[in-house]
């Protein structure tokens, strides 16, 4: 049976008064309790929704603020939803799978619902409403792969590295929003922008991850294509010139026929700090 608390009962539990309560009531960061005539009593959703109200004010968030993340929470948004840093018909919305949609992903007819199981636990697909979903962006991908024949066990066993070399990459932003921008607005904990702030920093933040992700995985792949093509032989040389090496190349191939070079020594670095921007070397 669920724990009843009255008011009283709930404040001493919360060490918050009385007043406070009722007050998170009107504001919409505490939801109802349970009338039983003329008595409200209060359980452990209740205790723990203090609890969170409370910690988000430590941190500088405002009342309506965190209202406003409460109510879209209960209706199903995402933090980041919230916070404004999704896009209409982005790559992150949910899209309904239908049947159609699996057997396109699935052309080998491997449907089988231990593959959906193992897509959802590694949270590429959701089950809402009696429909699996899936990212856009992750129905996108997986049609391309499917096309070039990948087994679905592969994109998956793929996605679980992957996830876990970008949850690292995400904690290393996560961490520096919380050294280096976090304390000043924990300052200003009285503020009625204060999610404003937050929403600001944090798309700021984002755009600029996903920037050196890309930049930084486009440059691994260049790598790594270039140590694929010389492992197999495919580099022209003095000796050997393969047809495609005539033709143009897409960017992300570059290194093929633009080798880095040799690293420059401290001196020539100093030497170009030392010379302006408008001299060129050798004038």
């Amino acid at each position: 049976m669920p724990e009843s608390l009255t008011v009283d009962e709930l404040a001493a539990r919360t060490g918050l008064p009385s007043s406070t309560i009722r007050m998170y009531q009107t504001k919409g960061v505490l939801h109802a309790p349970r009338r039983q005539g003329r008595v409200a009593y209060y359980d452990a959703s209740h205790v723990e929704r203090l609890t969170l109200v409370q910690r988000l004010q430590q941190r500088g968030f405002s009342l309506p603020a965190i209202a406003e993340l409460i109510a879209a929470r209960e209706k199903g948004e995402s933090v980041a939803a919230v916070l404004g840093m999704g896009e209409a018909e982005g790559p992150d919305d949910w899209v309904r799978i239908k049947v159609r949609d699996i057997k396109h992903l699935i052309p080998m007819g491997d449907v089988q619902p231990r593959l959906l199981l193992r897509a959802m636990r590694l949270g590429l697909v959701r089950w809402k409403y009696g429909w699996p979903h899936a990212r856009r962006w992750a129905l996108e991908a997986g049609g391309r792969l499917a096309g070039l024949r990948v087994p679905s066990d592969d994109v998956m066993d793929s996605f679980t590295r992957l996830r876990t070399a970008t949850d690292a990459v995400a904690a290393d932003f996560v961490r520096l929003f919380e050294r280096q921008f976090w304390p000043e607005l924990a300052r200003k904990a009285g503020d009625e922008n204060q999610l404003e702030n937050v929403r600001a920093l944090l798309v700021e933040l984002t755009y600029t991850a996903e920037t050196a992700v890309v930049g930084t995985l486009r440059e691994s792949i260049r790598d790594a294509a270039e140590e694929f093509a010389a492992r197999h032989g495919l580099l022209p040389s003095d000796d050997y010139q393969p047809a495609w090496a005539e033709q143009p190349l897409p960017p992300i191939a570059e290194n093929l026929v633009d080798p880095a070079g040799d690293l420059p020594s401290e001196q020539e670095i100093e030497n170009f700090l030392k010379r302006g921007d408008d001299d060129e070397p050798g004038r």
